[in-house]
């Protein structure tokens, strides 16, 4: 069993940054990917970004290419850097690890982002 524990989120300004961090801990030795989820009130719950851990490999929404970043800090840390933030990405954002085989099946507890225009 892997836990994540989410850190960074917060209230910000249109157009700010913010820094999500995550942290792995547990059976964290059999993750092959991390990512990040996030879910707005009355939407379902969306794909954000992920990073593989072999080789570092990453991909994004569209809608926050350019403007978000996802790193592997080792230690089983994972990061995502938010800038040039909109109120459209208000949303409780999830950390989340998957294994080598199956769907994302580590989830953390959540952090609230909430941009204000």
């Amino acid at each position: 069993q892997v836990q994540l524990v989410e850190s960074g989120g917060g209230l910000v300004q249109a157009g700010g940054s913010l820094r999500l961090s995550c942290v792995a801990s547990g059976r964290a030795f059999g993750i092959y990917a991390m990512g990040w989820f996030r879910q707005a009130p009355g939407k379902e719950r969306e794909f954000v970004a992920s990073i593989t851990q072999s080789d570092g490999s990453t991909a994004y929404a569209t809608s926050v290419k350019g403007r978000f970043t996802i790193r592997d800090n080792a230690k089983n840390t994972v990061s995502l850097q938010m800038d040039s933030l909109k109120p459209e990405d208000t949303a409780v954002y999830y950390c989340a690890a998957r294994g080598y085989t199956g769907d994302y099946n580590s989830w953390g507890q959540g952090t609230q982002v909430t941009v204000s225009s």
